[in-house]
């Protein structure tokens, strides 16, 4: 399978390629292969109330499976009083998942990281007289006691029959393998199984041979990294396609400064046993107080991307929806041991779904590579992937264009990718691709086409729908709907998304007759797409519908899986499925909503139930109580990494402001206050309580009132501390140059508003009124 490009005017010709072995793909229900698209959500970060609205959202933004760490020091913090109530009900949280109908992969560590405070260990496990993370029987004694209280709270919800596919035994261990297989005979002791157990394999990790599934990760940008350092190699990668799964960035700092760096890294390529997959692609980054990264959106989407292109069987996200740690003192920290200072509550970690429940761009975005493998994933998994013969040369390399293929040699998919942060990428001229398949080259688009930069696109090649086949179209697949039952004149509609800049050209199989708004007699037309489109392909007696929407449009399409099947919903705000199987979500004004109905060829608007409350964004008042004093340019370092400010400097140097929230929000079910603001760190307190905190990386601060322990009558201030232009922290460029432009400490409180979300429900003739 060999294929080739013709790239800015100058022809390549195809040679030996590079693919992959033909892995087993994993296997569904009825035994289709399938391609599982997890997303982390820490329930123990999140208020129990939240947990199915959360849960609701992300199933409808394509997540499949949900994972979750148990944080050892979040349930037992004093030994022997294990809590298992109220926001640590990981059992509830099992059954929620189920309910929503998602599946669950639980990482049950015993030391998880996740920016815990010791990894997840409690003090008195930490403070333990034993050899940690070893086959110690001291050591294995505390675990196996800690492993039967989680079996004891799970009896009954885990196994081959339930919800949970998967459990993670420890996280980034590296050279004990015997260690991971006796944690697992040890959950095996505790009834907890699960057809499969995975372990990260990231680092060159060495895993025993065939008893976990080796589970890898990427991320574009990262806090471990000393605060003035260039954009590192290890994050660069993840921007070209490759066949390289491990990261030896990730954890890299910790296995320095815990002193773990003494073996021998394996191959960087996924064991033979296993197909390629993940549980730790970037859906954003935490914040660290010596380097704030704000990965955005496409930055998201372009690594996920990619890992597909280069043959994912498994796209796992990390965090997929953010949170707060459930008390102060429970995050990672320099006075714990470890290199870098976190926020002691934020960990919304600028994830798809933010703390506050506001979606980021990053949804959005991968929203649509999950409906593609929703709807093509049974093809996708059978097709290896291949790389072209000419490939970058190197992470500097911002000229050659970056694709790939998948493909079982009769069908398959063009990957390309045309993005990346930090070193921006200019619009590559002339593309136009040569695939060589089994039956012979396919060339397209016909006239070679300009790639704007921030293009992610997987455009496809000799895709059959029903019988109709696409020869090829450089528009992306995002899902197909099938006919519903009682409408027997109805046919599939396949449905593509256009490209921001790029035409979309179609070409039809031989044979193939077209009909619709502006098509001329042919196999292959370029059409301008403004609005969607509609077009009809029939191959004998087989009918395909070609719904082809406009850039702007498949940035707020929804693909939502329905009893009576695939619904396609336009929608701005956040929306899911209720327990009934009715649209539901969030809006802060009337929701405007609309559902694609193939058998009319266009979109209806979504009748909602009124909503009700106070509805909008507003201004709060606020009022100055102390004006800041000047801060060190330093608060201490630890390795090389600056120290974040202790709460008393905090108390003493920080500016800080009443605020005066209107009494008829704490109705509201979503009450959210947005913080705009310059600074170093960030502060909100209760009746003079600190309850959330936020590392300044430019980025607004959104924070759920209810959520942070904001009730009617209570006090509520707002602390900034100012940040010393000569502080050692790496900034966002944006945010950097800010900081320069300052005359002194950086301090300023551009904003304060809170924006009042009502729930609706789509309304039926069961929810109607009466009359």
């Amino acid at each position: 399978m060999g294929f080739a490009a013709d790239l800015a005017g100058h022809e390549q010709h195809a040679g030996p390629a590079r693919k992959v072995p033909r892995d087993q793909p994993v296997r569904g229900d009825g035994g289709k292969p399938r391609i599982p698209v997890s997303g982390e959500l820490h329930f123990s970060r999140l208020p129990r109330s939240r947990w199915e609205e959360r849960l609701r959202l992300m199933k409808a933004g394509g997540i499949t499976v949900v994972a979750s760490y148990v944080f050892w020091i979040h349930h037992e913090r004093t030994e022997g009083k294990v809590s298992f109530h109220g926001g640590l009900d990981v059992a509830t949280f099992v059954r929620t998942c189920a309910e929503a109908g998602l599946d669950v992969v639980l990482r049950i560590g015993p030391w998880c990281h996740g920016e815990v405070r010791n990894g997840g260990f409690p003090d008195w496990v930490q403070a333990a007289p034993v050899k940690h993370r070893t086959n110690d029987p001291a050591y294995l004694e505390l675990v196996k006691r800690w492993f039967g209280y989680l079996g004891q709270e799970l009896d009954g919800l885990t196994g081959s029959s339930s919800k949970v596919i998967g459990i993670q035994l420890e996280n980034e261990l590296y050279n004990q393998p015997g260690h991971i297989a006796e944690l697992k005979q040890l959950a095996r002791d505790a009834g907890l199984s699960a057809p499969i157990w995975t372990a990260t394999a990231w680092g060159g990790a060495e895993l025993p041979g065939g008893e976990v599934l080796p589970l890898f990760g990427g991320y574009g940008d990262g806090f471990w990294v000393d605060a003035g350092a260039p954009w590192d190699p290890t994050f660069r990668e993840h921007y070209f396609f490759s066949h390289a799964w491990d990261d030896p960035g990730i954890g890299a700092d910790l296995r320095e400064h815990l002193g773990n760096n003494t073996w021998a890294p394996a191959p960087r390529t996924p064991s033979a046993l296993f197909p390629p997959a993940t549980c730790e692609l970037a859906g954003g980054m935490a914040t660290a107080y010596q380097r704030r990264p704000w990965p955005r959106g496409l930055d998201v989407a372009a690594v996920a991307h990619n890992k597909i292109g280069n043959g994912s069987a498994w796209q796992g996200y990390y965090m997929f929806a953010g949170g707060m740690n459930p008390a102060d003192g429970l995050q990672e920290s320099q006075a714990t041991g470890y290199p870098n200072d976190l926020p002691r509550f934020d960990y919304d970690f600028h994830a798809p779904i933010g703390a506050s429940g506001r979606l980021a761009s990053s949804f959005a975005a991968l929203r649509k590579q999950h409906a593609f493998l929703a709807a093509f994933g049974e093809r996708l998994a059978e097709m290896p992937s291949t790389l072209p013969e000419v490939l970058p040369e190197g992470i500097d390399d911002t000229a050659t264009l970056r694709w790939a293929l998948r493909s079982d040699g009769l069908s398959g998919f063009v990957f390309v990718t045309w993005h990346q942060p930090h070193i921006p990428l200019g619009t590559y001229h002339g593309a136009q691709f040569e695939v060589t398949l089994d039956g012979g080259p396919v060339t397209f688009p016909e006239v070679p086409v300009d790639v704007p930069a921030g293009t992610i696109a997987h455009w496809p090649v000799n895709l059959q729908v029903a019988g109709v086949i696409l020869e090829w179209a450089t528009a992306s697949p995002l899902t197909v709907l099938e006919p519903a039952a009682g409408t027997p004149d109805a046919v599939p509609t396949l449905v593509l998304a256009a490209g921001s800049g790029i035409p979309v050209e179609l070409r039809f199989a031989r044979g193939t007759e077209v009909s619709g708004a502006g098509w001329v007699p042919g196999r292959t037309q370029r059409l301008t797409v403004n609005e969607p489109t509609v077009l009809t392909a029939q191959s004998g007696a087989a009918v395909v519908d070609i719904l082809v929407l406009p850039a702007e449009d498949a940035d707020r399409t929804w693909v939502l899986d329905t009893s009576h099947g695939r619904d396609l919903v336009l929608s701005t705000g956040p929306l899911w499925l209720d327990g009934a199987g009715r649209l539901a979500g969030s809006a802060q004004g009337e929701p405007k909503v609309s559902r694609y109905i193939p058998v009319a060829r266009s979109f209806r608007a979504v009748q909602t139930r009124p909503a009700e409350g106070p509805l909008g964004t507003r201004s709060v008042q606020v009022q100055p109580v102390r004006q800041a004093l000047p801060v060190p340019a330093s608060d201490g370092e630890v390795a090389n990494r600056a120290s974040a400010p202790a709460p008393e400097v905090i108390n003493e140097l920080a500016q800080m402001y009443a605020l005066e929230l209107p009494a008829n929000v704490f109705a509201t079910a979503h009450a959210e206050l947005g913080i705009q603001w310059a600074g170093d760190v960030a502060r909100i307190l209760v009746d003079g309580l600190p309850v959330a905190d936020r590392f300044w990386d430019g980025s607004p601060w959104f924070l759920n009132i209810s959520d942070c322990g904001i009730r009617s009558g209570a006090e509520v201030a707002l602390q900034i501390l100012p940040l010393s232009p000569q502080a050692k922290v790496g900034l966002p460029a944006e945010a950097q140059q800010r900081r320069e432009t300052a005359p002194g400490d950086l301090l300023v409180l551009d904003a304060v508003t809170l924006t009042c979300w009502s729930e609706w429900q789509e309304r039926t003739e069961q929810t109607a009124p009466k009359e």
